[in-house]
């Protein structure tokens, strides 16, 4: 396989053209009719229980049809990830919010409707028409009991778009915007945060070193302003978890993430325990760097070893699509497609969002990836990991709309698994050297850490967010000090306890993403699930490949544990956590002992 000149920015003709083009402008004026007409009809069709196969059948269409009205409302947030102050984007976007809150009394009215169902198991088993939905239709019985009532959830649709979701897209315009002081070369100039946070991976140790302080310095333009942004979702949450009759905004999350307690607890138990050892590997980078007293933040990306790895785009695509293809063919075909289709916007820019998400679009069967590919090993291993977010939506692209939504933590399994691929065919270059393998192992241990230490860092901050939370408003600083005292918990001596990150807190768009919170241990689960799988891949090779697309495909239609038993894993066990965490630390191992 061999790319030559791709194009580093994607195309989003295959969505709409422009705003302007007759497609757009039909598809967003059939949007405006189609809603009051649905809205209408469900107020008819809920008014008896009479014909009630007719009336789900209509119901659940309507729900797979509106995967076209989220076409509209993709097109302007991917044009607004690469370009925040595209006034248009945002105009359409908010507008786009309003209608499909227009949905929310249709929706509620079914979803009472079918609670009211005597016995949807038997409806279920009479009817054929049903059967691909079963999974669906239980769940909206199930969770019924959460639903308030038409005109409550139709408020609290409304108040979300200028309450959670308009301060989501504060933190994220202000944060794409801002533009950071540094000195270079003897001159101040200024760079985009996107820029400045990527200098976190340069060998130069004095510009990392600058970097960071510069970047904190920075977010004093915006703290004030995105600690209200942060205050105010998480209010809602709790008003809005607590009006539903949940347990708190957690068990929220959990039941939204089709998850029950006793695996996240034993998730969350397994990390902690594994913890002591895994701060090895940052004990060992801080002696490698000649620090002292554990490793200052700023250099937690610090590349290590000799060995200068950098890639081109054509190169990082290469080697993707030829490791891909070794693993499977089918896997491989996607990413090339996805390179040469224009799918991808690589490169870093002013006005563009942070770090790196897959969009995948049903209804056009196509995904957009966004990037901020800068040349180095992790960037590679970064197009990997949404592309395997593209190959899970690939795997649900012939399924109904209603059946291809899977919860978070599954979310994060294709994604951390096309990584593992990618990593470990580079461990086992023919002629790798030490130093080139230690660069790997040190990006792969990197980016293993992020999702177990880092991310228990920020399940801990978001716990004592909302347990502070309930008690009023909280202010920069104590943000700050909640953010330092959930890092010191743990990265523990690891990390040099004078130089943290206080502000990891406004730079993570995840807390700031209205209705999903605890947008951090889906990662953990993510990556430990995919250890697992990856064993099993190494045990069984081809016959293994069936049953990982099988699982995949099945990710809409099954709670966690039935996705996990289907490849013989019991999530809610401690012993399955522990025995991926003991991979993870086998690599520590390997590293400290070069």
């Amino acid at each position: 396989m061999s790319f030559k000149s791709l194009e580093t920015n994607w195309s989003l003709d295959e969505l709409y053209e422009s705003f302007e083009c007759e497609k757009f402008k039909s598809d967003f004026e059939k949007m405006k009719n189609d809603i009051p007409q649905i809205t209408e009809k469900a107020r008819e069709f809920t008014k008896n229980h009479n014909n009630e196969v007719e009336k789900i059948i209509w119901f659940v269409g309507v729900e797979n049809n509106i995967s076209n009205y989220h076409l509209i409302a993709s097109y302007a947030g991917l044009r607004l990830a690469i370009n925040a102050e595209d006034e248009t984007a945002m105009k359409i976007q908010n507008l786009t919010e309003v209608l499909l809150s227009d949905l929310t009394e249709a929706s509620v009215l079914f979803q009472k409707f079918i609670a009211d169902v005597n016995d949807i198991d038997a409806l279920l088993s009479e009817n054929e028409n049903l059967h691909e939905f079963e999974f669906h239709l239980k769940e909206i019985k199930e969770q019924s009991k959460y639903l308030l009532s038409e005109a409550e959830e139709i408020a609290i649709a409304k108040f979300t778009i200028t309450g959670s979701s308009a301060w989501g897209e504060l933190q994220s315009h202000l944060t794409s915007t801002l533009m950071i002081d540094i000195e270079l070369d003897d001159q101040l100039t200024q760079k985009p945060l996107t820029v400045i946070r990527n200098m976190a991976y340069e060998s130069d140790a004095a510009l990392r070193e600058k970097a960071y302080y510069a970047e904190l310095k920075g977010y004093e333009k915006i703290d004030k302003s995105v600690s209200f942004a942060l205050n105010s979702i998480k209010g809602e949450a709790l008003s809005e978890s607590a009006l539903r009759g949940y347990e708190s905004p957690l068990s929220m999350t959990l039941i939204n993430a089709r998850m029950d307690a006793q695996t996240l607890n034993a998730l969350i138990s397994s990390m902690e325990d594994f913890l002591p050892s895994l701060r090895k590997f940052y004990k060992k980078k801080a002696d490698l760097l000649d620090k002292s007293n554990g490793l200052p933040f700023y250099d937690l990306f610090a590349p290590v070893g000799k060995a200068d790895m950098r890639f081109t785009y054509e190169e990082a695509a290469d080697y993707v699509v030829s490791n891909f293809n070794a693993f499977s063919e089918k896997l491989g075909s996607y990413a090339e497609n996805a390179f040469k289709n224009r799918w991808i916007d690589a490169l870093p820019k002013e006005g563009k969002s942070g770090g790196a998400f897959c969009a995948n679009l049903h209804s056009i069967k196509q995904s957009r990836i966004m990037a901020n590919f800068d040349g180095s090993f992790n960037d590679v291993t970064t197009l990997a990991h949404e592309l395997g977010h593209g190959y899970h939506g690939f795997m649900l692209e012939d399924d109904a709309f209603v059946n291809s939504d899977y919860p978070m933590p599954i979310a994060e399994t294709a994604s951390t698994f096309c990584e593992t691929i990618v990593t470990n065919a580079a461990l086992s270059g023919k002629n790798l050297t030490s130093d080139e393998k230690m660069v790997i192992l040190d990006n792969m241990i990197s980016d293993e850490l992020q999702v177990i230490v880092d991310i228990y860092s920020r399940f801990t901050f978001e716990s004592d967010v909302f347990t502070q939370r309930e008690n009023g408003s909280l202010s920069v600083n104590e943000f700050k000090e909640m953010m330092l005292s959930a890092q010191k918990k743990a990265y523990g001596d690891g990390l040099d306890n004078d130089f943290l990150h206080p502000y990891m807190w406004l730079c993570k768009g995840h807390y700031y993403s209205a209705g999903y919170n605890f947008y951090n241990f889906p990662y953990a689960y993510g990556l430990l699930f995919a250890k697992g799988l990856y064993a099993q891949y190494l045990n069984e090779n081809d016959t293994f490949l069936p049953k990982y697309d099988a699982l995949l495909a099945a990710t809409g239609k099954k709670n966690l544990a039935d996705i996990a038993a289907m490849a013989g894993i019991d999530v809610r066990s401690k012993a399955f956590w522990s025995s991926s965490l003991e991979l993870v630390e086998k690599d520590v191992e390997m590293f400290c002992n070069m």
